[in-house]
C-alpha cells in the first residue's frame, strides 16, 4: 500500500500551513480527515471522520451542513492519501497539522487532531483484517487445481 505513490511533501506541508479546510481522503478505507480550522465565538475547528466523497465541491456541502453559521469555505485542500496512516506520523505530516493549532493556541484542536489519529489507525486496521479474511472482497483471480 505504501508503493510507488508519488506525494510532494514539501507540497503538502505549505497546504497545512494555509489551507482553511483540509480534507485527507484515504481510498483504502473510504474515509476522509477533514479538518476545518475556523473558529468563532462559540465554535472552535472541526476535526472530524467523514465518508469520502467524489469531488472537493460535494466536500465543501458536506461541511456547510454540518457547520451552517460559518461562511462559504474560501480555501479547501484535498489531500488524497494512498498510503499507511502512520506514514502521515513518520513524515510529519499529522506533527505539521497539530503544530498549527498549537501555534494559534487551539489545545483542544491538537488534542482532537490524536483522537482521530487513533481512529484512522483503528479503520485502516479494521479495513486490512477484512481484506485477509475476505470480509466485502471477492477473488477476481483464482488459480486453477
Amino acid at each position: 500500500m505504501d508503493g510507488d505513490f508519488v506525494i510532494d511533501l514539501k507540497e503538502v506541508m505549505e497546504n497545512i500551513e494555509t489551507a482553511e479546510v483540509m480534507s485527507l481522503s484515504f481510498p483504502t478505507f473510504n474515509k476522509s480527515a477533514v479538518i476545518d480550522t475556523r473558529s468563532n465565538e462559540t465554535e472552535g475547528p472541526l476535526i472530524c471522520i467523514m465518508p469520502i466523497v467524489s469531488s472537493p465541491r460535494e466536500r465543501i456541502r458536506s461541511i456547510r451542513r454540518v457547520r451552517p453559521g460559518f461562511p462559504r469555505v474560501r480555501n479547501l485542500t484535498v489531500i488524497p492519501w494512498p498510503r499507511y496512516v502512520d506514514s502521515l506520523v513518520t513524515l510529519g505530516i499529522w506533527g505539521r497539522i497539530i503544530d498549527r493549532f498549537n501555534k494559534a493556541g487551539q489545545k483542544q484542536a491538537a488534542a482532537a487532531c490524536e483522537e482521530i489519529l487513533a481512529e484512522l489507525h483503528k479503520l485502516e486496521k479494521a479495513e486490512l483484517a477484512a481484506a485477509v479474511a475476505g470480509t466485502n472482497y471477492h477473488t477476481i483471480w483464482s488459480s486453477e487445481e
